[in-house]
């Protein structure tokens, strides 16, 4: 499996702990049971193969992570969508960018540019492409914020 269909199944993680409030712990045990894993590469293609012990370890650092700092997330979203207000971004959308953000902020092995490329590619799997154009302005404001001055 490679680290971006591990970042597409952490995406469908976090948003499911968005949309149902259940802990990232259940979810993780929950969707990662064999039979049930087994059920969803039949819905989807990014659940043919189980992740290996580096992708699952991923997943579950990312999962945990987006929502143990949802607070902190969802503020800088805030600060970053000028005009919005957050709770009118699609869900899918906000777990999209604070995944980047996260990955960006805690983990070291993944450079920005690379967040957030590939929170605009799942955007561009599953949103219009005007939250597309949303979401890659909102994380090019946070990427530049985030450089240090030259």
């Amino acid at each position: 499996m490679t680290r971006s269909a591990a970042r597409e199944i952490a995406l469908h993680l976090i948003y499911a702990a968005q949309c149902t409030g259940e802990s990232p712990r259940s979810l993780l045990a929950e969707r990662f049971e064999e039979e049930y894993y087994s059920l969803l590469s039949g819905e989807n293609q990014v659940y043919a193969q189980q992740p290996d012990g580096k992708q699952r370890a991923y997943i579950e650092a990312a999962v945990e992570g987006v929502c143990q700092r949802r607070e902190e997330l969802e503020a800088l979203l805030a600060r970053y969508s000028i005009g919005w207000n957050v709770s009118r971004i699609s869900r899918l959308a906000r777990a999209a960018m604070e995944l980047a953000m996260f990955e960006a902020l805690y983990l070291e092995d993944v450079p920005m540019n690379v967040a957030i490329n590939e929170a605009v590619k799942l955007c561009q799997k599953y949103e219009e492409p005007e939250t597309v154009a949303f979401v890659n302005g909102i994380l090019g404001a946070f990427s530049r914020d985030q450089r240090p001055e030259a």
